[in-house]
């Protein structure tokens, strides 16, 4: 491979290979892919050592067996840091997967109702629903309304108020019931521990 940025043709295309030797975007510039001439360097045990050349930075860091990352390249002059690189990344995976561990994922489940529904299905429903709530799910009631149902509007309100009734010590109503097209939804949020 060339190391050089060069254009060739490729199936009548003219391809510049000089972005092919960047790193991806989050990676931060290190040792030869730093563009800087003159940089701040900072030492491993955290000490300035002032505005210096990029070639002697880059000695200064091989010396040390360690190399010279950009920690901000945005800078004037830039900052570079000497560290263990592969060291760094290993640890910021580290601390990334860690808070993605630590995060709680809600999810939005559905339960759709009926406005006619008769008291064993709307007990079943019930149960289904306390399980998604309690696992701290948001959970979202859907009742859809065919034929000429849509006339009795008022049948599928009191429907969703009874099951938030019934709910109302482990969540509370985060969207009233609310109509969207031939749907009438509520929203249902756990409450917090």
């Amino acid at each position: 491979m060339l190391s050089a940025p060069f254009l060739y043709l490729f199936g009548g295309v003219i391809i510049n290979n000089q972005n092919q030797h960047r790193s991806k975007s989050n990676d931060l510039p290190y040792n030869d892919t730093i563009r800087a001439r003159e940089v701040l360097v900072i030492s491993d045990t955290g000490e300035q050592l002032g505005v210096m050349n990029i070639n002697k930075a880059l000695e200064t860091a091989y010396d040390k067996d360690l190399d010279l990352v950009c920690v901000a390249p945005q800078g004037r002059p830039p900052v570079c840091k000497i560290m263990d690189y592969k060291k760094y990344k290993f640890e910021q995976q580290k601390k990334q997967k860690m808070a993605k561990k630590n995060q709680t994922a809600n999810q939005l489940k559905e339960i759709r109702l009926s406005p006619t529904i008769d008291i064993g299905d709307f007990n079943t429903k019930l149960k289904r629903g306390v399980k998604f709530l309690e696992a701290g799910d948001k959970l979202k009631l859907s009742i859809r309304f065919r034929g000429r149902m849509i006339t009795h509007k008022n049948l599928g309100r009191e429907v969703l108020e009874r099951y938030a009734k019934e709910v109302k010590e482990i969540a509370s109503v985060t969207q009233r019931p609310k109509m969207d097209g031939r749907n009438m939804f509520m929203v249902l949020e756990p409450n917090k521990k």
